[in-house]
C-alpha cells in the first residue's frame, strides 16, 4: 500500500503522550500565551522539541519534554493542547485514542491535580465535537516520583474516572525505578478501580516486564526487551496481555538498537496482542501514518495485519463494551476494501 492509502486506513491507537505530541504551532500558540520567546524558524524549533536520532538511551530521549513543561501551566494551555492532538490524529483517521499526561507535570501555576486534569477532558471533549473521533485521558504516574506522590495522584483523580477519564499509567525513569520499585502505588491505583496500563522494558530490562504481567496489568507499554525472552512471551500470551507497540520510539532511545532487537515479529508469531503506537509524536517526529509505513516496509504488514492489531487495541481500550462493538463494526466496514 502507498502511503496515501495507508493514511486513508482507519486506526486506532492507544499510546500517545500528550506532551509529546504537540504540534509546532500548537506550541508557538502556547508560547505566545506566556510570552516565551521561540526560535523564528520551524527547523529551529524542531531541534528544541524532537529528540535526537541517535539519542543514547530513554534518559536522553526525555529531555526533550523539558522544553515543552512550563507551556502546560495553565487551564486553557492544557485544553488547546488537548484538542491539538485529537486534531493531529483525527486528520490521518484515527477512529480512537487514548492520550496520556502527569497532572502533577502541570501544577507550577497553581493548578490542582484535578483542575488540571478536568482542562484535559475538556480539551478532548472540544476535540471531539469537531472532529468523527473518541478520545479518552490517562493519568499518568511518574516512576521517580515517591510512592506517595503517585498514591495521592490517583486518589485524587479517581473520582474522575467515568466517560473521558477512563485508565492510569506508570511512565518516567524506568532504568532506576523498576516496577517493583512503583508497586505500592501500583497496588493504590487498582484498589481504586483504575484501569491500567504500564511502561516496561524500553531499557533492556525483561524482568519490569514481567514483574508487570505478574501484578495482574492488563497492558504493557513498550515491553520491548520481551524479544528474545519466550517465556516471558509466552507469558503475556497466556494472560491475554496486550502490548503497545512503539518501533520509531523504540529505535530512537535504543530501547531496541536494531529490528532484531524490536519484539514485533516474536510477539505476532506467538499470537501475543500487538498494538501500533507513535508514542510521541513530535518528540519522535512520528505519525501513525508514518509507523504504519514503517511496519510494512520492515516486516511486510498487510491490511489484515492492521486491522486485526486496531481490533486488539479496541479489545483492550478503557471503554464499555457498547462502544468497542461500535468501534468493531466501523473497523470492519472501514477494512473491506483491503482485506
Amino acid at each position: 500500500m502507498d502511503f496515501q492509502t495507508l493514511h486513508q486506513l482507519s486506526k486506532t491507537e492507544l499510546h500517545c503522550h500528550l506532551d509529546g505530541s504537540l504540534s509546532l504551532s500548537c506550541i508557538r500558540q502556547l508560547a505566545k500565551m506566556i510570552d516565551r520567546k521561540l526560535p523564528a524558524t520551524d527547523d529551529e524549533l524542531r531541534r528544541l522539541v524532537q529528540a535526537p536520532a541517535d539519542s543514547e538511551n530513554l534518559g536522553d530521549y526525555l529531555k526533550a519534554f523539558d522544553f515543552v513543561a512550563p507551556l502546560l501551566q495553565t487551564k486553557k494551555a492544557l485544553q488547546l493542547a488537548a484538542y491539538d492532538v485529537v486534531e493531529q490524529a483525527a486528520e490521518e483517521n484515527v477512529r480512537y485514542i487514548e492520550i496520556r499526561f502527569a497532572p502533577v507535570f502541570s501544577l507550577a501555576g497553581g493548578l490542582s491535580l484535578v483542575e488540571a486534569t478536568q482542562a484535559v477532558i475538556e480539551g478532548l471533549h472540544q476535540g471531539m465535537a469537531t472532529y468523527d473521533i473518541m478520545a479518552k485521558a490517562l493519568v499518568c504516574g511518574m516512576r521517580q516520583l515517591p510512592n506517595t506522590d503517585n498514591q495521592t495522584m490517583f486518589k485524587t483523580t479517581a473520582p474522575l474516572l467515568g466517560s473521558t477519564l477512563v485508565g492510569g499509567d506508570f511512565a518516567g525513569n524506568e532504568a532506576d525505578f523498576p516496577t517493583n520499585v512503583c508497586a505500592p502505588a501500583i497496588k493504590t491505583a487498582q484498589s481504586l478501580g483504575v484501569p491500567l496500563t504500564f511502561h516496561a522494558g524500553e531499557c533492556h530490562c525483561p524482568q519490569n516486564i514481567a514483574e508487570a504481567v505478574r501484578l495482574g496489568i492488563p497492558r504493557i507499554g513498550h515491553a520491548t526487551a520481551c524479544f528474545d525472552q519466550p517465556a516471558l512471551i509466552e507469558k503475556i500470551v497466556e494472560t491475554d496481555t496486550t502490548v503497545e507497540l512503539c518501533l520509531t520510539s523504540n529505535l530512537q532511545t535504543k530501547a531496541a538498537r536494531t529490528l532484531a532487537e524490536f519484539p514485533y515479529q516474536a510477539l505476532k508469531k506467538a499470537g501475543a496482542k500487538i498494538t501500533i503506537n507513535t508514542d510521541n509524536r513530535t518528540v519522535s517526529n512520528t505519525t501513525l501514518t508514518q509507523e504504519y509505513q514503517r511496519y510494512q516496509q520492515a516486516f511486510g504488514t498487510t491490511a489484515a495485519d492492521f486491522l486485526a492489531f486496531n481490533l486488539n487495541a479496541i479489545d483492550a481500550a478503557f471503554i464499555p463494551d457498547a462502544d468497542k462493538k461500535s468501534l468493531r463494526d466501523q473497523l470492519h466496514q472501514d477494512y473491506a476494501t483491503y482485506c
